[in-house]
């Protein structure tokens, strides 16, 4: 399969993110997870410096929330749909973090209800489970409610003290995960019985990307505060079309 580079940020500047490629979700409301943090799109909490952009959250208290960080999206911006998609990252460490790039379809936002909308995990790690690195679709008939989401997980040793590249192929027919260029899992429209319909398969329709580093909640558990602060550093996006 071959690719053409169509967009990308390879944060090459310094100071607020670029305007013209992310906006910010903002808000403390636990996202729907009870999340303890307070995404803001203050200069600290989601800086470009040193050729990366820099997501750092802090123990701090800050309207409801006594923490803060950020969430980036392109949102309205730039939507995706098919090729691949390619994420350098470094994720933090230290319990109680909850790191994620991930993408939402537009339809979330047009009176289509999560999880029928569709989700894609390019990676998710929970600091309290150290390197393990989790890849995960849901959808109306397949999600982490229900217990049966298309999903996979593994430890890979180390990868969170350094930069990794976190990527999906993404086709009509399946999306593939994939660090440093490796396949980890792989997961097909209609496989081992399941649903082809939309409930099944939502990944047919423009996503958008999302970057967050999220504190506690569900999922994070407990937070650990002598870890602060704390930071996800992404040192590029790139998105590539298939071409056909």
């Amino acid at each position: 399969m071959e690719y053409r580079l169509t967009w990308s940020d390879e944060f090459a500047y310094h100071g607020r993110p670029d305007p013209e490629k992310w906006s910010y979700d903002l808000g403390g409301t636990g996202f729907g997870n009870r999340e303890q943090q307070y995404y803001t799109e203050r200069l600290i909490n989601a800086e470009v410096r040193d050729n990366c952009l820099a997501i750092t959250g802090y123990r701090e208290a800050y309207q409801n929330q006594q923490y803060t960080s950020a969430r980036l999206t392109t949102r309205g911006i730039k939507n995706f749909q098919y090729g691949k998609l390619v994420i350098r990252a470094q994720i933090p460490t230290g319990v109680g973090t909850w790191p994620a790039i991930w993408m939402l379809p537009e339809s979330f936002h047009h009176g289509l209800k999560w999880p029928d909308c569709g989700e894609i995990d390019i990676m998710e790690h929970v600091g309290k489970n150290k390197d393990v690195i989790h890849f995960s679709l849901h959808t109306k008939s397949y999600n982490f409610m229900a217990g049966n989401q298309y999903t996979k997980f593994d430890r890979f040793n180390g990868i969170s003290d350094r930069f990794a590249e976190y990527s999906i192929i993404w086709t009509a027919e399946y999306l593939e995960f994939l660090i440093d260029e490796q396949p980890y899992a792989k997961f097909s429209k209609g496989e081992a019985g399941k649903s082809s319909q939309q409930d099944g398969w939502p990944f047919d329709q423009p996503f958008y990307l999302i970057l967050n580093l999220a504190l506690g909640g569900y999922w994070g558990g407990p937070i650990d505060d002598s870890i602060f602060p704390v930071r996800f550093l992404i040192d590029y996006v790139r998105y590539y079309q298939i071409i056909e």
